[in-house]
């Protein structure tokens, strides 16, 4: 084995097992530690002084170059574990969280970007792959800091996600425009058709041999109880995955999240997790270290005042028209701004495309080296980030509780509380008003908030899904929970929270489908309505009526197919749609 090797592998273990400690007990996040070690034992720290000073080389890493394959499947892993939270079911609920935030983010933060590009005087097809390189953000520092907060589930944290897989999926458009620029793609429709193809055959086939072949595979090798052959696989699996993915041009972070993400749904998940935790932390930090390893210092130096003024404006830029494409897909205010200052930072893509572009001659060296130092330090300024989006989120939640006249504590007894004030959760109320029936709801749409209390109607804007917000409405007295919510977590999220914290309380909740019908069942809502069979019911039940039929007819036959249906459904109670 090579000396050099082991001489950098070493100094690694030496950051990872005592600088990083010493970091962390400073209160400096494991991030910006890497990161601070990676430019400070990389050829453009310490390496420097290499020449002159012997006994540096024993602290110094020699070949950046030879680490980032194992940065890079730290990021593998990463996402790989990320996935195995997450299910296909749950992944078609984010659709669009994905392709409506996701694909605005991108437009919205790339364009005046792209355009602050040119004014500095680039030309403007550079300045647009910069642009929309420098709008995607840090799929890795991001998703560990949602994993280590255990906020990857949580509202929030799927919204952050499902942004960054739509990310992932312009990795390909970036890279080829990209490619263009160099001369070396002459013919750009039959390169893009191909991109395409190569794309949707490689998600396909992760997706079908994960459905017809890694289940059974990783079942298979759990029925030796051998764990080293369990991790074989389970390795072969994350590799392959990854290997796909980017052999189609997609990230192949992407390929490992979609393995994770099929995986999610086995009996092996959680030993999965347990087995790969060590590989994932040690080697998402040899990741960070090669960023650190990227800044050159004597590039950066004399621009320092440019690097400083540049990150401050792609950070103010991002957080902007990240929550501008947030509000415009109705995520709430709170939500949208620490969203928005979560992923303010640039990704490490940029660094792929930056080196591209360097190399062809795009784009100047010295140019790039700046750029790379922008990088670094947005990467290193994440978890601040992190912590001021929080802060911020916290703000605009109380605020808006107290501009919508959120009760202190609601006095009222034996009333209805009403998840979601949408299409549904009005029709609920309109029916519960003509019954003189009492009733209070919540909604997280402001501005459908302020349209009701404008009609002097008792809604309010909060969480339905948090218990502090529901008994501020009196929740302990309510007769009855009602949960017309639009989104399938959130539906499931106020169900829970209901059933954990008043479980002798009456829930009716409206199903998307049978399947999210099930999910509400096994949480212990007593009426669950599957929306999309009682609509086909009336449909079919409006449909004899014209045709001549006698309404007694008609009522007897809808009677003996809502059953048929409920015992399809297993026994899950499919009601009437009146009033709802």
């Amino acid at each position: 084995m090579n000396d050099s090797f082991l001489k950098d592998a070493f100094v690694y273990l030496l950051a990872a097992g005592v600088l990083v400690p010493l970091f962390h007990r400073a209160r400096i996040g494991a991030v910006v530690g890497f990161i601070a070690v990676g430019a400070l034992v990389g050829p453009h720290g310490l390496g420097r002084l290499a020449d002159t000073l012997p006994l540096v080389r024993f602290v110094t890493i020699s070949s950046p170059e030879r680490a980032a394959p194992f940065g890079e499947l730290g990021i593998v892993f990463l996402l790989f574990l990320l996935g195995l939270e997450f299910s296909t079911a749950r992944l078609w609920a984010l659709r669009r969280e994905v392709f409506g935030v996701g694909c605005l983010q991108v437009v919205f933060c790339g364009v005046p970007l792209a355009l602050g590009a040119v004014l500095v005087g680039y030309p403007p097809g550079v300045a647009l792959v910069l642009g929309s390189a420098l709008a995607l953000s840090s799929t890795a520092v991001v998703s560990q800091l949602l994993i280590d907060q255990h906020r990857a589930l949580a509202p929030l944290g799927q919204l952050v996600i499902a942004v960054l897989l739509f990310q992932d999926l312009m990795v390909v458009p970036i890279l080829l425009a990209a490619e263009l620029l160099t001369g070396n793609a002459p013919d750009v429709l039959t390169l893009a058709a191909l991109a395409l193809v190569k794309a949707v055959g490689a998600v396909a086939l992760i997706l079908v041999a994960g459905r017809f072949v890694l289940a059974p595979l990783v079942a298979a090798a759990a029925s030796t109880r051998s764990r080293d052959l369990i991790m074989a696989i389970t390795l072969v699996v994350v590799v392959g995955s990854a290997a796909v993915t980017h052999r189609a041009g997609l990230s192949s972070a992407l390929g490992a999240f979609l393995a994770g993400m099929l995986l999610s749904e086995t009996a092996y998940r959680h030993q999965i997790e347990v087995d790969l935790e060590p590989f994932k932390g040690l080697l998402i930090g040899v990741f960070f270290v090669t960023v650190g390893m990227s800044v050159d210092f004597a590039v950066v130096l004399p621009r320092l005042g440019w690097v400083l003024g540049g990150v401050a404006c792609i950070l103010a830029v991002k957080i902007v028209f990240t929550y501008a494409a947030g509000r415009l897909m109705k995520v709430a205010p709170p939500a949208a701004a620490e969203a928005a200052v979560l992923l303010a930072q640039t990704g490490e893509f940029a660094l792929v495309v930056l080196a591209l572009l360097a190399a062809s001659g795009a784009l100047p060296r010295a140019d790039a080296g700046v750029l790379i130092a922008m990088v670094g330090l947005s990467l290193a300024a994440t978890p601040f980030l992190a912590r001021l989006g929080r802060r911020l989120g916290r703000t605009l939640d109380a605020r808006l509780n107290d501009n919508l006249a959120a009760p202190a504590q609601s006095s009222a007894e034996g009333h209805v509380v009403i998840g979601g004030f949408g299409r549904v959760g009005r029709m609920v109320a309109d029916a519960l008003e003509e019954e003189g029936v009492a009733y209070v709801a919540l909604d997280n749409d402001p501005r459908r908030v302020a349209e009701a209390r404008v009609e002097g109607l008792p809604v309010y804007f909060g969480d339905a899904g948090r218990a502090e917000m529901l008994e501020r409405l009196g929740a302990e007295r309510a007769t009855v929970f009602v949960v017309t919510l639009d989104a399938p977590n959130a539906a499931e999220r106020m169900a829970g929270a209901v059933r954990q914290h008043w479980p002798a309380a009456a829930i009716i909740a409206r199903a998307k489908d049978a399947e999210h019908a099930h999910r509400l069942s096994a949480l212990g809502v007593v009426g669950v309505i599957p929306e999309a069979q009682e609509a086909s019911l009336q449909l079919a039940a409006r449909l004899l009526t014209q045709l001549g039929l006698p309404d007694e007819v008609v009522a007897a036959r809808t009677e003996r197919a809502r059953a048929r249906i409920e015992a399809a459904l297993g026994g899950v109670r499919s009601q009437s749609g009146q009033g709802i």
